[in-house]
């Protein structure tokens, strides 16, 4: 795996920490923009103060301090997904998985803007703000997440989800999971549906089943849990499933797509789910639609039919609009998962050649990792791991290199790995956002 110092001894071995080069001083300025060109200093915009676009406005500043990185990002503290669960579960306080950005303005020297993004003008390298002001950039970094495809299950929307949580951006939609499982009465049944491929956090929904057995063990150990599922197999599948059983005996029902796992409808007056393998009645209900890249892509023209933004894999540069890097759950990015730590070590890279293009240096060699824990209990963790590099013009997993967690393991190996867990969090969070 290519860490942060192996990353900048590869960048200074490209030439990338020398100083600019006087052809840089030529940008375009504007009597509107709010962050005008500045001789010797090209601009980056980073819109999306998430795992992405965070480590992003992080690392280019590590990489050169001389390049001025504005991150537009419209919420002033973020909630992270990775580590929601575990909230639903009452294993962290909400406090733990909420950063801010105090660390990339005062220590960083990032400039940060909380705003939303109402437009992007890819021809004139101009960003439009909703307080007016327009951002010029010579490099534009998006890292826009995901949206839903709410019109696939008949009878949810936006508005229903406001009573049916997906709880798939976390924040408000956490809260509300999370009030909803402890006003649930004693014996009830909770309903999981979880989202077709491709979506964010491959194991994510299983996980979340995990952590919604783990507080019904201890404070609603008559609850059910069923799983309508309109995938035949999902991540770890069999790590689970021996968790399950070994955790929570019969707690958890999982009906897959050819069994009539997919969920057609819901009614959210009558809290019923519709699928061919029945109609049943619940107490909570957990739709997590299928999804896409996130509305800002969409309205940039970043997006293809597939609903997600092709790139240049070696750079993260948009496939559509030359001087746009897309990086993150929305772009198409080979067989990396969209996850936290995906989107992180993309960043990286994508910060690596923004950097070598501004000093016109050879950039270094892509080289992206992924690591992605899961808590089965509070003392029960699985993994897995992949390391990935160019293979014929795409994101390739490096073979030998990485593992999923054995079958089978014992107790004291599976706490040490939910150890794990919680430390993978505490250090990835730390370097985007704390340190």
């Amino acid at each position: 795996m290519m860490n942060r110092r192996t990353l900048i001894k590869a960048m200074a071995a490209a030439g990338v920490a020398t100083p600019l080069l006087s052809s840089m001083t030529g940008c375009a300025t504007s009597r509107t923009q709010a962050n005008p060109a500045v001789a010797g200093k090209p601009r980056v915009v980073v819109i999306g103060g998430g795992f992405g676009g965070a480590t992003a406005a992080k690392y280019l500043k590590r990489f050169d301090n001389n390049i001025d990185v504005t991150l537009v990002e419209k919420k002033e503290s973020y909630w992270t997904c990775p580590g929601s669960n575990w909230y639903l579960a009452g294993l962290v306080d909400s406090k733990k998985i909420i950063q801010n950005y105090d660390s990339l303005k005062n220590k960083h020297g990032v400039r940060v803007i909380h705003d939303t993004v109402t437009g992007i003008t890819a021809g004139n390298k101009e960003v439009q703000l909703a307080n007016g002001d327009v951002l010029g950039y010579d490099k534009l970094i998006v890292s826009p997440g995901i949206d839903f495809k709410y019109e696939e299950i008949e009878g949810y929307s936006a508005e229903v989800a406001k009573k049916l949580p997906h709880g798939y951006k976390a924040g408000v939609q956490t809260e509300l999971l999370y009030k909803q499982m402890r006003e649930m009465k004693q014996g009830g049944t909770f309903v999981i549906a979880p989202p077709g491929n491709p979506y964010r956090c491959p194991p994510g929904p299983y996980e979340r089943i995990s952590m919604v057995a783990e507080y019904f063990k201890k404070n609603n150990p008559t609850a059910k849990i069923i799983c309508l599922d309109q995938k035949n197999k999902f991540s770890k599948q069999g790590l689970f499933k021996e968790g399950w059983k070994a955790l929570y005996g019969d707690m958890i029902e999982v009906v897959i797509g050819v069994d009539g796992g997919k969920v057609t409808k819901v009614d959210a007056d009558t809290m019923t789910v519709y699928s061919d393998y029945g109609t049943i009645k619940a107490d909570v209900i957990n739709v997590i639609p299928n999804q896409k890249a996130g509305k800002l892509a969409f309205s940039a023209g970043l997006t293809d039919k597939s609903g997600w933004c092709p790139v240049n894999q070696e750079t993260f540069e948009s496939k559509i609009h030359p001087a746009v890097y897309v990086i993150g759950d929305a772009s198409i990015a080979g067989k990396m998962p969209k996850s936290g730590h995906s989107a992180s070590s993309q960043a990286r890279m994508c910060a690596a050649g923004i950097v070598a293009s501004i000093h016109n240096t050879a950039m270094p060699r892509p080289k992206n990792a992924n690591t992605c824990y899961s808590l089965v209990g509070e003392n029960y963790g699985i993994s897995v791991a992949a390391v990935y590099e160019m293979q014929d013009g795409n994101i390739g997993k490096v073979a030998g290199a990485g593992g999923v967690s054995p079958t089978g393991a014992t107790a004291a190996y599976r706490k040490t790995e939910a150890n794990y867990a919680r430390g993978w969090y505490t250090s990835i969070a730390a370097d985007i956002w704390q340190s």
